[in-house]
């Protein structure tokens, strides 16, 4: 095809394609193709423009790295990162919510009751649930892989005066699919925007905060692994997570419980003499 027009750009584009291309290939890359040119022709997109986005996504590039994941924060503002989450979700289960940029792998074990908070002078938050099918039935020996931001709104890959593992644990469920730990109360943050996310909110006149919350991954052999996190009713930032990533099944309340109630069983059992926060929130795996 010597004459391409912007009329056939997209058939000749396919045409290119080999006949023995995967099958899902050929359709993800067709419709992909599609509508990146008709979004070109609908904004009459102009050379400067062009080379503007080649910029930013090269820029976005060249802040990655094994702690720093500005192409997942992209997708995460975009909207993109929930709606594949939602796109995906299969009903009967405890609902998807964005991975976010600052999961760490390999987070250390923690016993059932044991202790994310360590020597911070923060109030103590009990986070308990039962981890089970959509049937109600508990699921013994499912990984609970927990993490969270500290009190000063940053997580531990974003924070020099934090180790490594720094509010990070991996429970294992026992015959009564149960987790349980202590830690403190997670606060509303700012996503990064020391890099080209943060040009694009200044562009687009939005605020970077998302709401205040726990991240959970949930495995367990023969169910769907789960990543999801739970948000606090009472959240200023509740209704505009700059991520998307609030889902009414994921809303919890904090129970603020009085001084002298601090159940047994627990890492902090024998230091928490005063009030508390409390949340009980059940996961709900789908098999697969």
């Amino acid at each position: 095809m010597r004459n391409v027009t912007k009329d056939n750009i997209t058939d000749v584009f396919m045409g290119y394609m080999g006949e023995d291309t995967n099958p899902r290939l050929r359709e993800v890359m067709q419709s992909l193709v599609t509508h990146l040119h008709a979004f070109a022709k609908e904004v009459n997109l102009t050379h400067a423009e062009w080379q503007m986005g080649v910029e930013f996504l090269e820029r976005s590039g060249a802040m990655c790295d094994a702690e720093r994941h500005e192409f997942v924060l992209l997708s995460d503002v975009l909207g993109l990162s929930s709606l594949v989450d939602m796109i995906n979700f299969k009903p009967g289960g405890t609902s998807s919510s964005v991975l976010g940029p600052f999961h760490i792998s390999g987070a250390p074990p923690l016993p059932i009751g044991g202790d994310l908070r360590g020597e911070l002078d923060a109030p103590v938050l009990l986070a308990q649930g039962i981890v089970k099918d959509t049937d109600g039935q508990p699921i013994a020996g499912a990984a609970v892989d927990i993490w969270q931001t500290a009190p000063n709104g940053l997580y531990s890959n974003q924070d020099p005066d934090q180790g490594t593992y720094s509010f990070h644990g991996i429970q294992t469920t026992g015959a009564d699919g149960r987790y349980a730990f202590t830690s403190v109360k997670p606060v509303e943050y700012e996503v990064p925007t020391d890099g080209p996310i943060g040009e694009f909110f200044e562009a687009c006149g939005r605020h970077a905060w998302r709401p205040s919350h726990l991240h959970f991954i949930v495995k367990a052999d023969g169910f769907r692994p789960l990543v999801t996190e739970v948000f606090p009713d009472d959240d200023a930032y509740l209704d505009q997570d700059t991520v998307f990533g609030v889902r009414e099944d994921l809303v919890m309340s904090y129970q603020h419980m009085p001084a002298g109630t601090f159940p047994d069983g627990f890492a902090l059992s024998g230091s928490v003499d005063g009030p508390y926060l409390q949340v009980d929130f059940d996961l709900t795996l789908v098999e697969v």
